[in-house]
């Protein structure tokens, strides 16, 4: 079997969609393409067709990428000889190593690339269909989150004697502030701040195509102002508002910062500033809304400002309870 046939992954749906040309493409999986190219056409539109938000995309083309080779290996040979004890097989295994909401997550994916195959008349029915995934509830996540006095100091004590520092502390800002997913704020272009009823606003454009207006915070308005003055990009409203660096020169290009981008920056200030808990992006959003909800915040206007579909989701942000369980442990005299 030609080693290009395995190679299937992500980047073959984000980067401009390319193989969409050429159903038979050997990039794809091997037990799609040897079921025809209707099986390919069908396959492909399930990402490009039925899936609009590219992070999704991504994570989901890794799981089938993932769950076929995993079937190839096991010497199935046709698309539709895959059975339940198969997707079955493959959850057990995979529960071994992963956690319990990537399981479940995989499985989800498997489930809705077969119902894909299914009404489009390439298999006459879902082997995942039957297939349970692990159990798995919580009440609260496993986001690391910051104290007030911690998100302070990272935010005024950081370096901002250059434009790229005024551009870093802008992002956390607007994580912390307004609650925004990371793809929200790299999406942001410049024209997305603006002016109304006497205030600074921010057009976050969140997943699933949900358009988020919030008012900006006082202290975010100076920060964003700073970063755009010294940035010189007030006028270009159409380009992104937080661009990527030229290297190490502490110079911006016209490129848009990306999620990776901000992952590191994140990491990298966490630690200028000392803080040792390994923090990532997700953490501003949670230190945002338990500081909120702290000071007296409504879990419902919470939910609105998060751009949650329930209020359980935010409930999982709500890290209050952390702060009494430490207090409570004290009590103990030893």
């Amino acid at each position: 079997m030609d080693g290009n046939r395995n190679s299937f992954h992500s980047e073959h749906l984000t980067n401009g969609l390319t193989i969409i040309k050429q159903p038979s493409n050997p990039d794809l999986p091997a037990l799609i393409t040897d079921a025809g190219e209707k099986a390919a056409w069908r396959f492909l539109e399930f990402f490009t067709v039925n899936i609009r938000n590219k992070n999704t995309r991504a994570a989901y083309a890794r799981a089938v990428g993932d769950f076929l080779r995993w079937c190839e290996g096991q010497r199935i040979g046709e698309l539709g000889h895959v059975q339940p004890v198969h997707v079955a097989a493959y959850i057990e295994q995979l529960h071994g190593r992963r956690a319990a909401p990537t399981v479940k997550q995989h499985l989800a994916c498997i489930r809705m690339l077969f119902d894909w195959l299914v009404t489009g008349q390439v298999m006459p029915s879902n082997p995942a269909h039957s297939v349970r995934g692990p159990r798995h509830s919580v009440s609260k996540g496993s986001t690391p989150v910051l104290s007030s006095e911690e998100a302070t100091a990272l935010l005024t004590g950081m370096d901002v004697s250059t434009v790229v520092g005024l551009r870093d502390r802008a992002v956390i800002a607007v994580m912390t502030y307004t609650f925004a997913r990371v793809g929200a704020v790299v999406a942001l272009a410049v024209e997305d701040y603006f002016s109304q009823k006497k205030r600074w606003w921010l057009r976050l454009h969140e997943k699933n195509g949900k358009v988020n207006e919030m008012p900006c915070h006082h202290k975010l308005e100076t920060y964003l102002d700073a970063y755009i003055r010294a940035a010189g990009i007030a006028d270009d409203r159409k380009g992104p508002l937080f661009r990527s660096a030229i290297g190490k020169t502490g110079q911006l290009s016209d490129r848009p910062m990306l999620r990776g981008d901000v992952w590191r920056m994140v990491r990298r200030r966490a630690s200028d500033a000392g803080v040792e808990t390994p923090i990532g992006y997700h953490t501003f959003r949670a230190t945002g809304i338990t500081d909120y909800l702290t000071n007296g915040g409504r879990i419902e206007v919470a939910q609105r400002m998060a751009g949650h579909s329930n209020a359980k989701t935010t409930g999982l942000y709500d890290r209050r309870n952390d702060d009494i369980s430490v207090g409570e442990v004290e009590r103990i005299g030893i």
